[in-house]
């Protein structure tokens, strides 16, 4: 099998909505995740976990802020692409909680 590495991505204005909800709404929430991650069986290798701030580092040595607004990550398992998507069908990220939230797929290649 191979490893795919999920990322979620959300706008600025998606985790200030998430910063202010109930703890009932916050569970909800968790609830979906679980239920995802307990549809993919051990395909989910590691559920991941919310990410904060990112930077951004270059060969000159400079360091400013990422661009890229990654929220979070998980790794799946699963015997191809196709598979791998399968997985992602109805995830709580894709709900409908914010439309701009996108969710990217890559492949871990192997070192050799």
């Amino acid at each position: 099998m191979k490893k795919y590495l999920i990322t979620y991505h959300a706008p600025v204005e998606a985790m200030s909505q998430m910063e202010n909800i109930s703890s009932d709404d916050a569970q909800k929430g968790m609830e979906m995740w679980m239920q995802w991650a307990q549809k993919c069986g051990d395909h989910l290798v590691d559920l991941g976990s919310p990410l904060g701030e990112g930077q951004s580092l270059n060969v000159k040595g400079e360091v400013s802020n990422s661009g890229r607004q990654v929220c979070g990550y998980s790794i799946l398992q699963a015997d191809d692409m196709d598979h791998a998507k399968k997985l992602l069908e109805g995830h709580p990220h894709l709900s409908g909680w914010n439309d701009a939230c996108e969710i990217e797929l890559h492949e871990v290649m192997p070192l050799m």
